[in-house]
């Protein structure tokens, strides 16, 4: 009996039979899906086509579901994107009190600054970039850039010291 796994993340680039089938002979044993991207109907037509060449080959592939969980992204900055300098000041403010000033980035949750606290830090772009928490005034929260970088639009936004009330899917 095999206890190895070989999981495969399946994406467009490899959603097609002869590229899954290839996979499988290759010795993929688990095809991840993320569920974070694609529709309904693409993830149920990529698990038609693993379940139909599994059977042909006689080779269990497992389904790995990848679920997203609690996600704040960056709102919609005015250029698409910003530069975000090292030692300098941004502020984190709710997309509904975003001026479009330069310093701001609209976030799609509210709530942060209610449990946010000067030291905390913050994290952008899937870590790439990084902030630290310096003052919360009111729903604002403002911080210096640790990590910089440029920082795009609908990116997401971790807070690893912080516990917010958000539901998991």
């Amino acid at each position: 009996m095999h206890r190895t796994k070989v999981v495969v993340t399946l994406g467009p680039a490899s959603s097609s039979p002869e590229i899954i089938r290839h996979l499988v002979v290759a010795g993929m044993n688990v095809a991840r899906l993320n569920f974070s991207h694609g529709s309904h109907e693409e993830h149920a037509r990529q698990i038609s086509i693993l379940r139909e060449i599994s059977e042909e080959l006689d080779t269990p592939v497992t389904i790995l579901q990848d679920l997203q969980g609690p996600k704040i992204r960056v709102g919609q900055l005015p250029a698409g994107d910003m530069k975000l300098v090292r030692g300098t000041a941004v502020s984190l403010v709710p997309e509904e009190d975003f001026s479009g000033l330069d310093d701001e980035i609209p976030l799609d949750y509210a709530h942060v600054a209610a449990n946010a606290r000067p030291g905390m830090r913050v994290l952008l772009d899937d870590g790439l970039l990084g902030l630290e928490i310096v003052e919360v005034a009111g729903r604002t929260v403002r911080c210096q850039v640790v990590e910089g970088g440029v920082l795009k639009s609908r990116k997401g936004v971790n807070f690893p010291d912080l516990t917010l009330p958000l539901p998991s899917l």
